[in-house]
């Protein structure tokens, strides 16, 4: 048997010390400055609305009845030009609000929409357009007030109330729509039978316009979501 030359109590020596590179700090990381954090919480606000804005669109509703023919039929106003000529958007309202009466969906026609910063009256524009196309002055009712879509719900209803009238058929652009059908879901149970209806546009828009449109409809949406809804309440 091979024995190990190493004496029993022969000294052992201390342990081989092992050199290893130092360990790397880990850098410390500074907290977001308030202001940071108040920016990425208004984005993720800002980016939360618009979600809840494009959801709300795309599940709007488009009426509450299953009428076909109602009391009247309530032309949404949009601006006139600077000079008070009717725009290709207000044409497209009226020539279906036309249309409709000439089909009988109703006796009467509302137009809806007040002066703009230009001064001219957006009923006004769009009543005169639709007798120039042969509605009688005795069928149009203008209604000059409103200042938004919510007073354009509201305003209407009190003139239709006091006509005894109880259901409309709201026509405006595509667009709008949406919008119109939240606000009008929105008006007190049984303050009117309704149900949306497209006014298709003369000539195809160009791409630009159909997407300025859709954004400036989509920020409305918000607006209305989150402010314009108390804001500017309004007891038909």
């Amino acid at each position: 048997m091979h024995r190990s030359n190493v004496p029993r109590n022969a000294a052992i020596g201390p342990p081989r010390r092992v050199f290893r590179g130092a360990s790397r700090k880990r850098p410390v990381r500074k907290p977001l400055s308030w202001e940071l954090r108040l920016a990425v919480a208004a984005v993720a606000a800002v980016l939360f609305t618009l979600v809840w804005a494009i959801l709300a669109r795309s599940l709007a509703p488009m009426s509450n009845t299953s009428l076909t023919r109602f009391d009247a039929i309530l032309v949404l106003g949009t601006p006139a030009d600077s000079d008070g000529n009717p725009t290709p958007e207000q044409l497209a309202r009226v020539a279906e609000g036309v249309h409709e009466y000439q089909r009988g969906v109703a006796r009467h026609l509302i137009f809806s929409g007040g002066a703009t910063s230009h001064g001219f009256v957006e009923a006004r524009v769009m009543a005169h357009a639709a007798e120039a196309q042969g509605i009688p002055e005795s069928a149009i009712i203008e209604e000059t007030e409103p200042r938004n879509t919510i007073q354009n719900a509201c305003y209407s209803v009190r003139i239709m109330k006091a006509q005894g009238w109880r259901s409309a058929e709201v026509v405006a652009t595509a667009a709008q729509l949406p919008r119109a059908g939240i606000i009008f879901n929105a008006l007190p149970s049984q303050s009117l039978d309704w149900s949306v209806h497209t006014a298709p546009l003369l000539s195809p828009p160009s791409t630009a316009y159909e997407g300025t449109r859709a954004a400036v409809e989509v920020l409305k949406t918000a607006r209305y979501l989150i402010w314009a809804r108390w804001a500017d309440h309004c007891e038909p």
